[in-house]
């Protein structure tokens, strides 16, 4: 099973893992800076870009998926679908990683009766209806909600739009397990065990996975600091790259 990974730069490893739809392409606007520290790897999901789907397409095939392709202690960052992937493989080899950067990302992305700072269920619903219909739009809609009420919404949006299919068309089927994996994911519960060092990294105005997300963590991880940004959205690495690069590095450092 083919993974593909882009590596650049020399140091400390620091694997990275993009969002629902995305390829690692996505990190292309600070990965060069971040490789004058580490020796950094970009990681396309299976499923997504350039990378083979796993079957079952769950969260813990994918985690282990990407953790056979390094057998070594990493510092691992992942944003939004790629944080829950990173949770879940520090869960299952907490020896395989060193520190964990959670991007806008969440152990649980749907409502529930005791989660409501979470995507609604029909929101997810319908993306998963309108793909079959509409692929395309429901795609360009998705990232506008990832854009939508942070700083420099227009470029965020045009920088993800211009990403999406730069390494080809995502496979329809892929992403509506991905979707089903995004209703169904529920981890809150395991984290208690979570050991590693987690720096959080939210946007007080991110529709996607809200502010009390970050906060949550926060305050239920056993070693995390939370870094929430005023005027972030859901790719707070597109809208503050500068900020973004210099707090990763000072925390993995």
């Amino acid at each position: 099973m083919s993974l593909h990974v882009e590596v650049l730069g020399r140091g400390p490893n620091l694997v990275m893992l993009h969002g629902w739809a995305m390829h690692g392409g996505i990190w292309h606007g600070i990965a060069e800076r971040l490789a004058e520290h580490f020796c950094v790897h970009l990681v396309d999901l299976p499923g997504h870009g350039h990378s083979v789907a796993v079957e079952p397409f769950g969260l813990k095939a994918i985690a282990d998926r990407i953790a056979a392709e390094f057998p070594w202690p990493v510092h691992v960052l992942g944003w939004s679908l790629g944080g829950a992937v990173a949770l879940r493989w520090a869960l299952d080899q907490p020896h395989a990683i060193n520190k964990l950067v959670l991007v806008a990302s969440s152990p649980c992305f749907a409502q529930r009766p005791d989660w409501p700072a979470a995507m609604k269920h029909e929101v997810l619903a319908g993306f998963a209806g309108h793909l079959q219909t509409d692929y395309e739009g429901t795609l360009k809609r998705f990232l506008a909600l990832q854009a939508m009420g942070g700083q420099a919404t227009r470029e965020v949006l045009r920088t993800l739009q211009e990403k999406l299919f730069e390494r080809g068309r995502p496979d329809g089927m892929v992403l509506g397990k991905g979707l089903d994996l995004l209703r169904d994911v529920d981890i809150r519960h395991e984290l208690v065990h979570l050991d590693q060092p987690t720096l959080l990294i939210y946007g007080e105005r991110d529709g996607l996975t809200p502010a009390p997300v970050g906060r949550w963590l926060a305050d239920h991880l056993p070693d995390a600091e939370l870094w929430m940004l005023k005027d972030g959205a859901h790719a707070p690495f597109v809208s503050h790259p500068d900020h973004f690069v210099a707090r990763v590095v000072q925390f993995l450092s």
